[in-house]
């Protein structure tokens, strides 16, 4: 069972995450929600679309500008407010690596906490514990916040990736957090090569064979369009894909941009896996 916010998800529930971003120059929509009115309206829609969290992010992943705690915290803090307010019973997560940022989002309102850099601070599992928030444990590769991998070598990335996400799983949980509430991450494109991240969505089974439910973060995705040969604008069909396979192999959480054509993998994949009937049954039945 996963239990996040008010929510509690079966197993096989698949569960969908919108990415909202609250920064002037994300890789993939270039600022389109960095002001408050289209952040809020990408909101509303990713929910009307099956979204049941929202991943709140106030730095881009890459190199660029520095973004200090104290500015992270101005675009993200005022926003978890308002989304709480206009949307109550939404999951609400907020991507960030700092304790400071953490702890502010979680007086917002925050229920979860996507740390996308792997424990560098080591202080925001225990922000986590201490307001019973969830966590979001990612490998990295000991690779510094907004860093891009530079030849990058592993022996076995899959034993890397289950080293350090299940190390950092069960120290979140000595600290504190609900067990139930704590995600891993292999970290698609974060201190890998492309080549690392195909390997791992592969193997992504030993991940779910451990028991802890499993997020993915898949969208649009450097390691999509080095597959394919692809810009960022063209690799929906690629990570639509991957989500399919990573459904089959048993994730649960999708961080995603594109909500509803994701719904539809999902509940496609869940049908031919028994999971889930057909929305309806007419064919040779009249």
């Amino acid at each position: 069972m996963l239990r996040l916010g008010r929510r509690e998800f079966d197993t096989h529930e698949p569960v969908i995450m919108a990415i909202v971003n609250r920064t002037p120059d994300s890789f993939y929509d270039q600022g389109a929600t960095f002001r408050d009115e289209p952040a809020l309206a990408r909101v509303e829609q990713a929910v009307a679309e099956g979204a049941a969290i929202i991943d709140i992010g106030g730095v881009k992943a890459g190199p660029g500008e520095e973004v200090t705690a104290e500015e992270e915290a101005r675009r993200t803090v005022g926003f978890v407010a308002e989304v709480r307010r206009h949307f109550p019973d939404v999951i609400i997560s907020v991507d960030t690596w700092r304790h400071e940022v953490g702890e502010a989002v979680c007086e917002a309102g925050a229920d979860l906490l996507n740390d996308a850099w792997g424990g560098v601070d080591p202080r925001l599992a225990e922000v986590a514990a201490r307001y019973g928030v969830g966590l979001v444990c990612t490998h990295a590769g000991g690779a510094e916040p907004r860093t891009r991998p530079h030849r990058v070598t592993y022996d076995d990335v899959m034993a890397d990736i289950l080293r350090v996400t299940l190390g950092l799983a069960e120290r979140a949980v000595d600290l504190g957090v609900p067990r139930e509430s704590v995600l891993i991450d292999p970290g698609h494109d974060f201190g890998k090569n492309t080549r690392h991240s195909l390997e791992a969505t592969r193997r992504l089974g030993e991940m779910v064979d451990t028991g802890w439910p499993v997020l993915v973060s898949l969208s649009n995705k450097d390691f999509v369009g080095e597959t394919l040969d692809k810009p960022v604008k063209e690799r929906v069909v690629g990570t639509l894909a991957t989500t399919a396979v990573s459904a089959w192999l048993g994730a649960q959480v999708y961080r995603v941009h594109e909500v509803a054509e994701t719904r539809q993998v999902l509940d496609m994949v869940a049908s031919i896996s028994g999971h889930r009937p057909p929305a309806v049954g007419r064919r040779g039945l009249a």
